[in-house]
């Protein structure tokens, strides 16, 4: 492969992954609307019982459209589309479960912590070490996220800790989902994530949690958004752009999702900003910026 491809490649990942963040953004708005009419895992067993039918119906024309090979006929992938679903599904749980205590801004800049978690579990466990200037990206977003948690404003709640728990767990999922980055269609690899995530989802809310139709039919327009789009279109995005960017960098242009969480919240929700919260939202795009920078000698 040409250098040339190789980078038009990691240009095209970087910019499904922005697009990721962006519509990730936009669902910490519908998150929080549903939050209080349905229970977490109810919400999240059946966004992604949507997202699995979108992808599975969808398929012939994402994988023709994106230019995705036939899957291989091997069944290794699938353990690890379990495994990412089960991941996912702990993760979208406790997220949701924490947006009823915090805003939906909040919850974005706490969740986006996994942009230092990723290259320090890549170090520590997987003894892959990033380049420098990905360093100097994660501590420039770490500055920015804590000016758009605006510390000022009060001590951590029980929400926050939940939504900390939160990032651990998308830490993970991300590393997972970068060591299926091989998968010949990572579109039917998404399938089965969101079909494992939904119905351990469906089950878990059906034991533990109430809910009844009206509730259902208030948080509707939540659920399909973050169906449809967050986790349908968003999270297979995220599968195909990482097939073409390190974890590290994946976790800087993703963790973009706490700015576009806070422009939306500000947006549609009257989540207010001051200018530390803008401040903090400059050097969020300042760090995926440097992170594009390839700094690795041959």
């Amino acid at each position: 492969m040409s250098v040339k491809s190789l980078n038009n490649r990691k240009l095209r990942g970087s910019l499904l992954l922005m697009i990721t963040a962006m519509i990730w953004g936009l669902a910490f708005v519908a998150q929080s609307v549903a939050a209080d009419l349905i229970g977490p895992m109810t919400f999240n067993g059946i966004r992604f019982l949507l997202a699995s039918l979108e992808v599975f119906l969808l398929e012939p024309f994402l994988s023709r459209f994106l230019k995705i090979e036939a899957a291989e006929s091997s069944s290794g992938w699938m353990k690890t589309a379990v495994l990412a679903g089960l991941v996912l599904i702990t993760a979208s749980w406790l997220q949701q479960a924490g947006i009823r205590y915090t805003t939906a801004g909040k919850a974005g800049f706490i969740t986006s912590f996994y942009v230092v978690l990723v290259p320090l579990a890549q170090l520590l466990f997987l003894h892959h070490k990033s380049a420098f200037n990905i360093w100097i990206a994660v501590g420039i977003a770490c500055i920015g996220l804590y000016l758009l948690s605006s510390p000022e404003k009060g001590a951590v709640q029980f929400g926050d800790f939940l939504e900390l728990l939160c990032a651990v767990c998308f830490t993970v999922h991300i590393l997972v989902i970068a060591s299926a980055a091989g998968n010949p269609n990572p579109i039917r690899f998404c399938a089965v994530q969101y079909l494992t995530a939904g119905v351990v989802g469906i089950i878990f809310g059906m034991l533990f949690e109430l809910f009844s139709t009206v509730s259902l039919l208030k948080a509707a327009p939540s659920i399909l958004y973050a169906g449809f789009l967050s986790a349908g279109l968003g999270y297979t995005l995220q599968a195909i752009g990482q097939r073409d960017a390190d974890p590290a960098v994946a976790s800087v242009i993703l963790s973009l999702e706490s700015v576009f969480s806070a422009l939306f919240g500000f947006w549609l929700l009257g989540e207010t900003m001051n200018g530390a919260e803008l401040l903090g939202c400059v050097l969020m795009f300042a760090a995926v910026l440097l992170s594009q920078i390839d700094m690795k000698k041959e």
